[in-house]
């Protein structure tokens, strides 16, 4: 079994350099890849553009979102992602600074797996890094290919 990579997707420079310090730091070794916007995402995973080469099969084991993005907002992506049969179950979190009870809601109503506010405090961001490291890469299990409503 290949190691899954991770697909970050955020504009702020310091909070990429933050977030792939602390993957380093809590061992979580697989592959990043960083999309600074919206439509960079959307181009990695449906392999457009730039990434038109890239296997479309090789898919992230979880992505980490951002809601505030250049180009394409963070929900227009995770609308896209859901709207597609081959990535409709990949694991998304929406990982951003965002407070506000409407962005929660309308993330999870949009088919988001979890909603994590960055904290602000760098312990903090660190231990949140860990835990989501440790659950979406090392526990949580994939659904089997071709799962739908109607696959049981």
């Amino acid at each position: 079994m290949s190691v899954k990579s991770l697909l970050l997707v955020e504009d702020n420079p310091d909070d990429i350099d933050l977030t792939l310090l602390c993957l380093k730091k809590n061992r979580i070794a697989n592959e990043v890849t960083v999309a600074r916007d919206g439509a960079e995402a959307l181009d990695y995973l449906f392999c457009r553009g730039a990434y038109s080469g890239r296997d479309p099969q090789d898919l992230p084991a979880v992505i980490l979102l951002d809601l505030n993005l250049p180009k394409l907002s963070g929900m227009e992506v995770l609308t896209q992602i859901r709207s597609d049969p081959r990535t409709q179950w990949l694991p998304v979190v929406i990982f951003t600074t965002s407070d506000e009870e409407k962005d929660l809601a309308r993330s999870y109503s949009a088919g988001a797996n979890s909603y994590i506010r960055k904290p602000v405090d760098l312990d903090r961001f660190n231990e949140a890094i860990h835990n989501l490291g440790l659950y979406w890469v090392l526990l949580n299990r994939e659904p089997p290919p071709h799962a739908g409503p109607h696959a049981i």
